[in-house]
């Protein structure tokens, strides 16, 4: 009898170990440590994006000898974060800052050391507005030129001056050229995300300075990031700001602004 006790309290033991086990397998460890690794992976990347446009590239790898990844995309970055937790994926591909906001919130995950690519932001405008587009750079040059743009910058990133200087508009501006439409995408941390239903970040801020400098009311339009370019193309915005990186694809329907900045596309795993 006190054989077959033990017996079933080992058999018990054994059975909660399997079932343990199983439980803590549902997520796997991570498998990609390097760039070198992408190579064969489930890569996530929000539609659209810079991330987007470099992934592609591992879907049909010029090397016959390379495996092809596999990109799942989604509509908004946080839902490729939500799928690399739950282990659908192997990596997410996405701009530095957002993926420093989604680490921050999420312990479980990590950025590779390696970047992944460089990139310069600028603003998108259409072909026909060339005029709005020389208006705009000189906005820029202006704001470059003033510190204001650093300081605009300083209030979303960094340790030292996050959150303490705000920009804020000149009490006498003029608005008496009307209404500028932003297009966005405001699920973008630090440069265009919601506080408090309201869209704010680096993007916006920047906008508005814009608008404060060109005698504009700002207007933001909230929309998927792949529609931007269409809403510009359209008439329905005036101006596309949103994290846009400016490529040779791009530029064959759409015409861009000096660079505002200089972003970095990382990759985000689960921690080891």
């Amino acid at each position: 009898m006190k054989n077959l006790k033990k017996f079933a309290v080992l058999a018990l033991a054994c059975s909660m170990t399997l079932i343990m086990t199983a439980c803590g397998s549902n997520v796997p460890e991570n498998t990609v440590f390097s760039v070198d690794d992408l190579p064969g992976k489930t890569i996530g990347v929000q539609l659209g994006t810079t991330g987007d446009i470099y992934a592609s590239d591992y879907e049909e790898p010029e090397d016959a000898n390379t495996p092809a990844s596999t990109i799942e995309r989604f509509n908004k970055g946080n839902d490729a974060v939500q799928a690399l937790k739950q282990g659908k994926l192997d990596c997410v591909i996405i701009d530095e800052q957002p993926a420093k906001a989604f680490v921050e919130k999420n312990d479980d995950l990590t950025i590779l050391e390696e970047d992944f690519a460089l990139e310069e932001y600028a603003i998108v405008v259409s072909k026909e507005n060339k005029e709005l587009t020389e208006k705009i750079n000189s906005a820029l040059a202006e704001l470059k030129a003033e510190g204001t743009l650093d300081q605009i910058v300083a209030n979303y990133i960094g340790d030292d001056t996050k959150g303490t200087c705000p920009y804020e508009s000149p009490a006498d501006v003029d608005r008496s050229n009307g209404t500028l439409v932003m297009a966005t995408n405001a699920a973008f941390e630090p440069y265009e995300f919601y506080d408090d239903n309201e869209i704010v970040g680096i993007d916006a801020d920047m906008a508005q300075a814009i608008c404060d400098k060109l005698g504009y009311e700002l207007k933001i339009e909230d929309m998927e990031f792949d529609s931007i370019i269409n809403a510009v193309q359209s008439g329905k915005a005036d101006i596309g700001v949103a994290g846009m990186t400016v490529t040779e694809d791009r530029l064959k329907s759409i015409d861009f602004t000096d660079s505002y900045t200089t972003a970095t596309q990382v990759i985000i795993v689960r921690k080891k």
